[in-house]
């Protein structure tokens, strides 16, 4: 992951600028934001030190150096942790060789929402379970079993730009997560393939990806234009699952008394109504 390493550091120096940390620009500057030399300077380590850190030829680096670093690039809780985990990958840290499953337990959970559209997303962002009212709002039973993941369904699929009137928001935001769970396995054969279809198909895709934003997913507002329901407002929480860090359940939580809500309580009974015979 040491490319990974190299070019997130990169562009987190190239957003910051000599001025907004009491440094004078000085020369031509070839690179937007904070030259390796100033970096170094504000962390208190050796020009050589940062540069062969940035390029991946460094020994193992201490939490000290790391913070520091961290609080010279005004790092975030979430790029911090990135910046640890890309600068010292554990080793083995790859992808399970089998399919992740749900537990019984949380498949329970997750029926026992029948109020409230919900799923659960495990490692690179594949689907992996849902309830019915999930289903009735994304359609996760219509896509191919093998293309149910987020990524692919935001950037491969066409009628996605209509399903998401924040389209560019919703692309960013699932770009970022992607990136930080590459920095948890930089081993991930499955992720990497993902990561060069979306590439080699998606120019949208590639602009987000070389601009190594990192974000985690917790929790937000997401618009969804329902070709039935209509348009839904729809903040979302996102839980890890007890046990098993790869996987995580989003629950949509429609504001009570909401449009939406009576949208969503419509959805329901329309879900739940046995399909017609024939």
């Amino acid at each position: 992951m040491e490319a990974d390493l190299g070019d997130f550091l990169r562009s987190r120096r190239a957003r910051i600028q000599p001025e907004d940390v009491g440094l004078q620009a000085y020369g031509r500057r070839r690179v937007p934001g904070l030259r390796r030399e100033e970096v170094a300077q504000l962390a208190g380590v050796s020009v050589d030190y940062y540069i062969r850190l940035e390029q991946g030829r460094g020994p193992s680096v201490s939490d000290a150096v790391l913070d520091a670093i961290a609080r010279v690039l005004w790092l975030d809780e979430t790029e911090h942790t990135y910046l640890r985990t890309v600068a010292r990958p554990r080793a083995g840290a790859s992808a399970p060789a089998s399919s992740q499953r749900v537990r019984p337990g949380l498949r329970l959970v997750l029926d026992s929402l029948a109020g409230a559209p919900a799923f659960v997303l495990g490692r690179r962002m594949d689907v992996l379970a849902w309830n019915a009212l999930g289903d009735a709002v994304v359609g996760f039973s219509r896509m191919p079993a093998a293309e149910r993941n987020m990524p692919r369904q935001v950037f491969l699929e066409p009628a996605a730009r209509e399903l998401y009137p924040d389209w560019a928001a919703v692309a960013a935001e699932t770009v970022a997560y992607l990136r930080l769970d590459a920095g948890l396995h930089p081993d991930d054969r499955r992720l990497a393939t993902l990561v060069g279809e979306l590439s080699l198909k998606s120019e949208d895709f590639r602009r987000l990806w070389a601009d190594h934003q990192v974000k985690s997913k917790t929790g937000g507002v997401k618009r969804i234009n329902h070709a039935v329901a209509g348009e839904l407002v729809l903040p979302y929480e996102t839980l890890g699952a007890a046990g098993d860090p790869g996987q995580s359940l989003v629950v949509y939580t429609p504001e009570p008394g909401s449009e939406t809500a009576e949208r969503i309580a419509l959805l329901a009974s329309w879900a739940a109504a046995p399909a017609p015979a024939g």
